[in-house]
């Protein structure tokens, strides 16, 4: 199944049905302003010239088809706390405004809610949200869900939360004469409980499993994860080693799971520090470095999340969407011509030994070259045609999605 390339949050009280095509349009914005050229774009985000001549035009055309892959409509920390019947009529509201996107075909290709948690102090509002929206939603939509839609469960520390919202989402299911199983699930790995559990053993793999098949991915949130250790604001951040140690984790309790994984957010964002119509030299020149450096940390993020293997992530503003197009798309194309080449001669070294009878021993290497083709696939960086044309893989061999398998074929 598709990953989206990022997960952009945006408070529920502000969400409308063109909500996706004003971000895209945010987007497009803040990159012209800040890579108006190849050129520029090589300058802002200190890249080869070669490599910026390739990806500019790459990244204009992403911007316009689909800048905003996945959406999350905001109940928790975007929302904030608010008067019961404000949330309820909040939640009315947006599923209304869902319906009507749906209507139109202006949803992007994923699209869900955040309710609070379901830990004992905020369950019954989460349930209560749950509720509400789902019954507006599906009734506003004709009696099914918009495709992608995913309800994402935050906070989570005990296998019993996760239970407690799949029973919901069972008796949601009969009322509304839903499939079951058709309300999936994200579970966000914010507190230290979700990484190692009471009795000292990961506790993923247990949270996947209360989620009784529902589980599509789990997003890590590194700033509410260090904050719960104890880390300092200051030093709160993607990079901070306790987010290494619980990443990792992650990734090994999950591997081979199916589940999605997701990394988490920048917290910086490229935004001026200076407002006004009337600023002196000086404060543009601030403003426009400033922008830029968080521009710059954006990009470094994404890049080391790539480089850890996490092809997706969290979006907090709209100018987050140009940083992070261009950070995809430059991990792969950066390496896509040598790993190309390494990769076509791979299969044919490891076809021909096959075929004499000798013996080829490193397919984990082989498997990983085509693991990045596959990722640079999903994310849209670059198209079957080209994947073909430099690894000379035909479109078959590569759905098989296994080194050793398209060996033993061409066999």
């Amino acid at each position: 199944m598709r990953q989206p390339i990022h997960t952009v949050y945006g408070g529920a009280h502000l969400f409308r049905a063109e909500t996706a095509a004003k971000l895209g349009a945010l987007a497009r914005a803040a990159f012209a302003e800040v890579a108006p050229d190849a050129a520029s774009l090589a300058r802002a985000f200190e890249l080869p010239e070669g490599l910026a001549s390739k990806l500019f035009p790459r990244v204009v055309a992403k911007l316009a088809a689909e800048p905003v892959e996945d959406f999350r409509i905001d109940f928790e920390d975007g929302f904030g706390p608010r008067p019961p019947q404000e949330e309820d009529e909040q939640a009315v509201r947006c599923a209304a405004e869902l319906g009507r996107g749906h209507e139109r075909a202006a949803l992007p290709p994923f699209i869900g809610i955040r309710v609070k948690s379901f830990a004992p102090e905020t369950r019954d509002r989460a349930a209560r949200t749950l509720e509400l929206s789902l019954t507006t939603l599906v009734e506003a939509c004709r009696g099914a869900l918009p495709s992608g839609f995913v309800v994402t469960i935050p906070k989570i520390s005990t296998e019993g939360e996760v239970a407690d919202a799949c029973d919901h989402c069972d008796a949601l299911e009969r009322r509304l004469a839903l499939a079951s199983g058709a309300l999936r699930l994200e579970l966000m790995v914010e507190t230290p409980r979700a990484i190692i559990g009471a009795d000292g053993r990961f506790a993923l793999p247990g949270l996947v499993a209360a989620a009784r098949g529902r589980c599509r991915g789990a997003h890590f949130g590194s700033y509410d994860y260090t904050a719960s250790l104890g880390v300092a604001a200051a030093h709160q951040s993607m990079t901070h080693p306790a987010c290494d140690f619980a990443r990792h984790v992650m990734q090994v309790s999950l591997a081979g799971s199916g589940v999605q994984l997701s990394d988490g957010a920048t917290n910086v964002l490229p935004v001026a520090p200076h407002r006004g119509s009337e600023l002196s030299l000086a404060q543009q020149e601030e403003n426009r470095a400033s922008i830029l450096a968080a521009h710059r940390l954006h990009f470094a993020n994404v890049t080391d999340s790539l480089v850890r293997g996490l092809d997706q992530g969290w979006d907090l503003h709209p100018a987050q969407i140009a940083s992070r197009v261009v950070a995809v798309q430059a991990f792969f194309l950066r390496s896509f011509e040598a790993s190309a080449e390494r990769l076509r001669t791979f299969v044919d070294r490891a076809a021909r030994a096959s075929l004499s009878g000798g013996v080829f021993d490193d397919a984990a290497t082989g498997q990983g070259l085509l693991a990045f083709f596959l990722r640079a696939l999903a994310s849209g960086a670059v198209t079957e045609e080209e994947v073909a044309a430099g690894t000379g893989l035909r479109r078959e061999e590569l759905a098989l999605r296994s080194f050793p398998r398209i060996i033993a074929a061409r066999s």
